[in-house]
């Protein structure tokens, strides 16, 4: 039963990298193989010899001998905790996406186009680079890309230049969304999970993400695509308007707000960041003059029609369901293989077999080239799962350098494929890149940012 777990795991995983040739939404494998992955535990569970409790990290002694009714009892409740720690990434992501969608609803977003005053190539790239850096850090390497992108659109009119400068959006998005607990789904993950600290992961991973954005940039500036100037861009009209500028600072002050809360209150993040969404949206709601409102009340259709011009109302109906179905799907089969201690196995399997590189001065438990290897793996997977895989493979402690670079490797490796991240995802669906366009022009860009910055966390924690 064990072998057709994995099987079934191994065929999602096959479909969600196939998702552009299959003409299937990685979501439906994702889904998919989460709900036959635990019903296949549920039908099988008097034939499992071992057991992984996720609460307490470690493995079930006496499982075996179990009765029936206590192995079903000691499933329900993994299978709660799973959901638990899942909700608390998908309800902390919700509410960072509402609240740049409320951004978005004031056109707050404008305020970043009016910092771009130059027409030549390199500059501007420079320009989108160290946005994309900051801003991925600040609300996440998904978003800023869509803002990015968005912006590039209405200055960059030509798609064959455009595609250029998204290309490297993504690396720098991604490298950015690596040094901060809330630029990336896995950093987050990692964050929640409380295998990093928000002063640590910034203290370790800043200057190799920096790193990892710079040498790419700095290579590509003095590349044919990027020499001379472009064509003025009409003007469509695309202001700031009266409060869209305090809506962009409000959106973005209550995101930063969130770590700050979880040091003082030791409460999850995601209460924090529920805390942050009804500032944002008390304001919006008056800013926009319309009744406090988040969803229709049945019966009531002068309210339902009021709400419907709710910014917020109007924010939440823009939120990328999909994504967050596919995440639910991922990290609760990666929970399935946890609890049946396939991924502890797996773990102890790499510690004895993989050669050990320099982890007595890094005091870390696993080789440096395991941690490479899951990077380039996210350029070809889906980090999510794998970092997901991590979790339950490793116990390291608190800020345990292993962390740390898993973080990194995890972040930045999905940058050497345009479907090996979400910033890359969606900057493909938005200018339509082709898959081998990018292999060519971009891989090999984002592979030298991801060694250089490798080489430098290295280098660092050797010093600090």
């Amino acid at each position: 039963m064990e072998a057709l777990i994995i099987l079934i795991f191994v065929l999602g995983y096959l479909a969600i990298t196939l998702e552009h040739n299959l003409k299937l939404d990685k979501l439906i494998p994702a889904l998919a193989m989460m709900a036959i992955c635990w019903a296949l535990i549920a039908f099988g569970i008097d034939g499992y010899s071992t057991w992984f409790d996720s609460a307490k990290g470690a493995l079930v002694e006496g499982f075996s001998a179990f009765s029936h009714d206590e192995k079903m009892h000691l499933m329900e409740e993994t299978l709660l905790h799973h959901l638990g720690k899942t909700a608390e990434i998908l309800v902390f992501l919700l509410g960072a996406m509402t609240i740049v969608e409320i951004i978005d609803y004031f056109n707050g977003f404008a305020t970043i186009k009016s910092f771009v005053g130059t027409k030549k190539k390199s500059k501007l790239l420079w320009i989108f680079c160290f946005l994309a850096f900051i801003l991925s850090a600040i609300i996440d390497n998904l978003t800023a890309t869509i803002v990015l992108v968005t912006i590039l659109r209405k200055i960059v009119l030509k798609r064959e230049d455009r595609i250029w400068f998204a290309g490297l959006i993504i690396i720098a998005a991604n490298a950015g969304g690596a040094w901060s607990p809330i630029g990336d789904v896995t950093t987050t993950m990692l964050w929640i999970g409380d295998k990093v600290s928000t002063l640590n992961l910034i203290k370790y991973l800043l200057i190799p993400s920096l790193v990892c954005m710079l040498i790419p940039t700095l290579i590509a500036s003095r590349l044919k695509a990027f020499r001379g100037d472009i064509p003025d861009a009409a003007d469509d009209g695309d202001k700031i308007t009266k409060h869209g500028a305090t809506m962009f600072y409000l959106g973005l002050g209550a995101i930063i707000f969130v770590p700050i809360f979880k040091t003082v209150t030791h409460l999850p993040p995601y209460v924090g960041m529920m805390l942050s969404l009804a500032v944002v949206a008390t304001f919006a709601e008056i800013f926009s003059r319309s009744k406090f409102s988040i969803s229709t009340i049945d019966g009531q259709e002068e309210h339902a029609e009021e709400s419907h011009h709710s910014p917020v109302h109007g924010a939440l109906s823009k939120i990328e369901l999909p994504s967050i179905l596919f995440f639910l799907g991922i990290l609760l089969a990666v929970g399935a293989l946890e609890s049946l201690g396939q991924l502890f196995g797996f773990a102890n399997w790499l510690q004895d077999v993989m050669p050990k590189m320099g982890t007595e001065l890094a005091g870390a438990r696993v080789s440096d080239l395991v941690v490479l290897l899951l990077g380039v793996g996210s350029a070809v997977i889906d980090n999510v799962p794998l970092v997901a895989a991590s979790l339950g493979m490793f116990s390291e402690a608190l800020d345990d350098p292993l962390w740390h670079f898993i973080a990194f490797s995890a972040g930045t490796g999905g940058s050497m494929l345009i479907i090996g991240s979400a910033a890359g995802v969606v900057a493909m669906g938005m200018e339509k890149i082709d898959f081998f366009w990018y292999l060519k022009k971009m891989s090999w860009l984002a592979f030298v940012g991801f060694i250089a910055g490798a080489i430098t966390f290295v280098g660092m924690r050797l010093i600090l």
